[in-house]
């Protein structure tokens, strides 16, 4: 700052003819090089020193003046192509009222080479990337910029268009569409929100779940600024320094030939890149775990060997300082702006501090584990909010169980909600049970309309492609998604083991296409809460931190979440991919929660639907109950001439299930075939061949 205030002193102090020689030179040779552009020198000067004050911890010199470089030139360049492109050759009095002989250097010969038009193109490109040098920007989110610009341009002068021609018109005649995706900012774009279609008031077939709840005109998504953005801490470049000696020196004590060859910091670790000399075994670098921790006083390290598409293993050190990932960060981001679904949630950031965002409906259900004080339960709210920041009532239903009654409580008398908060473990599984009997209808429908899932079903309806089945039905309206977000597994297999298991898998194998998505967290990863069969339906997988590598197999067949060092920090497995991707977890507080919850109650009233929580006295109904009738005859011949009351015996000779096999017990016992339940023992039977026989010729 003191050199720009005397380059200031002295450059202005010549111009006014009160410098002495030292300063009229200095002023000269800055004119002579930049012309009049010479005059903002104090500024960039001024505003370097700034700089290196506030943020000298994560200043990288060489890289700012790189861009600083790049962008002087394009501007000199542009400059002098403004002001009268003179050759080179030129005489320096008129270079220096132009911009100088850099601006002669940079645009004459490139004018004379491609021409005035694509000179200017190529000169605003090089100032663009020196503005990205020194911001750090990547391309893609400069490429993803340009293009939500020019999707916003284009809206809005659709958007335009359709006022003028609509002008005069009634509210209903808005529109006839109704618009899947929604838009980031609905509170204050009421225009955007007067071109969208409402639903249909109509619901669809009595049992059948439709989109009657609220509107487009009526209901406004929460606005952004209710969410709080992040920290912008960095790490500094002095602490990756001293981590890159120490982990060499210590490679080198223990004569392993690698050296440290890159580095990536994220919010909360840092991933160096060690590469091997020739003929080292990778082991040698993994055996030497607890040597680097104890050179670095590290709790824990984690090891990548090798890094996907790199012949180098990574090591993966936490940061001192660790920056808070908000989920403001991350629907702020261009990745979420970019992303319109209603079921992309937030998930945090990645190593690399890229947005992170999951969809649900490509996943598409997730099982979470984590144990306490990990962050689970503030990344299951983080992704109700997404949903709530994201979508209408009328897009997105939702059912949350929650046990222990107090994880996701605050999220009561939302307008997205399908039933009130579930506490109960008995009802729990008959909301699951309600799910179940929901799929199945809505695979009747696609089946009746011959659509392969539910976005080609509500794209049909909406294009009026649907007719009704019968002039008595009403009219097809689109179906909403519904989110079923059970927050401890553990609780609902203690109390309802085979009906929670069998819902759940019955969810999870078919639920997809008629755009139903299960997330299942639980506190313990035990193979007898996260069975074999659970964890066969539902790929994708989210570890917090765990307290042994065996639960970490359970959770991500892999190790690897007993080396997380919580608050937020995770493992993502994907259904697509095959290998863990470490993230910082979005964080939400209970303040944003609350002011996100009361701007929901306050635009939508819920609309319950009836029966979700209802019980059903016969246990499972949902699973195969049409094809009772057809194995109650041979269930009570067996066990008529057996003479044995037993359900194990039904489930051998049937090949059933046994949750079926007792269900069909229970019918023969309804029916006075059989008595009640004896325990261990088995059932008395109260019907003879006879009697039977009897029966069947009667």
């Amino acid at each position: 700052m003191l050199l720009g205030g005397a380059a200031a002193l002295g450059i202005y102090a010549a111009e006014a003819g009160w410098a002495g020689p030292l300063g009229s030179s200095s002023a000269r040779i800055a004119r002579l090089l930049l012309g009049d552009l010479a005059l903002a020198v104090p500024f960039l000067l001024v505003a370097a020193g700034a700089a290196l004050i506030h943020r000298a911890a994560r200043l990288e010199a060489g890289r700012v003046a790189a861009g600083v470089m790049f962008s002087v030139v394009a501007v000199a360049g542009m400059w002098h192509l403004a002001l009268g492109n003179r050759r080179v050759s030129a005489p320096l009095g008129r270079l220096e009222r132009l911009a100088g002989v850099l601006g002669a250097v940079a645009g004459r010969p490139l004018s004379d080479l491609v021409g005035a038009t694509l000179a200017w193109v190529l000169l605003l490109a090089l100032f663009g990337l020196g503005v990205m040098v020194v911001t750090r920007t990547p391309l893609v989110r400069v490429v993803t910029g340009a293009q939500l610009a020019l999707a916003g341009s284009a809206a809005f002068l659709k958007a335009l268009v359709a006022g003028r021609a609509v002008a005069g018109a009634q509210p209903d005649d808005a529109g006839e569409r109704t618009t899947e995706h929604v838009p980031e900012r609905s509170e204050t774009d009421d225009e955007g929100d007067g071109d969208e279609a409402t639903p249909a008031p109509a619901a669809g077939r009595p049992e059948q779940l439709a989109m009657p709840v609220g509107s487009s005109k009526s209901y406004r998504l929460p606005p952004l600024e209710l969410l709080r953005e992040g920290d912008r801490r960095e790490v500094s470049s002095r602490s990756i320094e001293e981590t890159i000696a120490t982990l060499e020196a210590t490679l080198e004590e223990f004569s392993v030939d690698a050296s440290v060859t890159g580095h990536t910091a994220g919010p909360s670790v840092t991933r160096f890149e060690v590469e091997l000399g020739a003929g080292v075994k990778v082991n040698r670098v993994l055996s030497l775990g607890n040597e680097m921790k104890y050179a670095l006083a590290s709790g824990e390290l984690r090891f990548l060997a090798p890094i996907p598409g790199r012949s180098a293993i990574g090591v993966e050190v936490p940061n001192r300082n660790r920056q808070l990932v908000t989920i403001g960060d991350v629907l702020r981001s261009p990745e979420a702006r970019a992303d319109k679904h209603p079921m992309a949630v937030a998930l945090g950031k990645d190593i690399s501090g890229e947005a992170v965002l999951g969809n649900l409906t490509d996943m598409p259900h997730l099982l979470i584990a984590g144990a306490t004080n990990s962050g689970k339960s503030s990344c299951i709210n983080a992704m109700i909010t997404s949903v709530l920041m994201r979508a209408r009532p009328e897009q997105v239903r939702m059912i949350l169980i929650d046990p222990k009654r107090v994880e996701l409580s605050h999220f009561a008398g939302v307008p997205h909600l399908l039933t009130p908060v579930v506490t109960v473990p008995k009802k729990a599984a008959s909301a699951l049970n309600w799910v179940v009997r929901e799929m199945e209808m809505r695979y009747e429908t696609l089946a009746h309309t011959g659509m392969r899932n539910l976005d080609f079903y509500n794209d049909a309806v909406t294009r009026g492609m649907v007719a009704k089945r019968s002039d008595h039905d009403p009219v097809p309206v689109p179906l909403p998604y519904i989110l079923v977000v059970v927050d401890e597994l553990s609780d609902l297999m203690m109390v309802a083991p085979r009906d929670v298991e069998s819902a759940i898998c019955r969810i999870a194998q078919m639920a997809r296409a008629v755009g139903i998505h299960l997330v299942v967290a639980t506190q313990r990863p035990s193979v007898n809460v996260v069975t074999g069969v659970i964890k066969a339906n539902i790929p994708s997988r989210l570890a917090f931190s765990v307290a042994s590598q065996q639960d970490s197999r359970v959770i991500l067949d892999q190790g690897g979440a007993d080396k997380l060092i919580g608050l937020g920090d995770m493992l993502f497995l994907h259904a697509n991919s095959s290998k863990a991707r470490r993230m910082q977890g979005a964080w939400v507080t209970e303040a944003e929660l609350a002011a996100v919850v009361a701007h929901t109650r306050r635009a939508g009233q819920p609309q319950y639907a009836e029966g979700v929580t209802q019980e059903d006295s016969r246990v499972g109904a949902s699973e195969g109950a049409s094809a009772d009738d057809d194995l109650l005859g041979e269930a009570l011949e067996l066990v008529v001439r057996s003479g044995i009351g037993s359900t194990s015996m039904l489930q051998r000779k049937l090949q059933v299930g046994f949750a079926r096999a007792g269900r069909l017990m229970d019918l023969l016992e309804q029916r006075g075939v059989v008595g009640p339940s004896q325990g261990s023992k088995p059932r008395d039977v109260l019907m003879t061949a006879e009697e039977l026989d009897s029966s069947f010729t009667s």
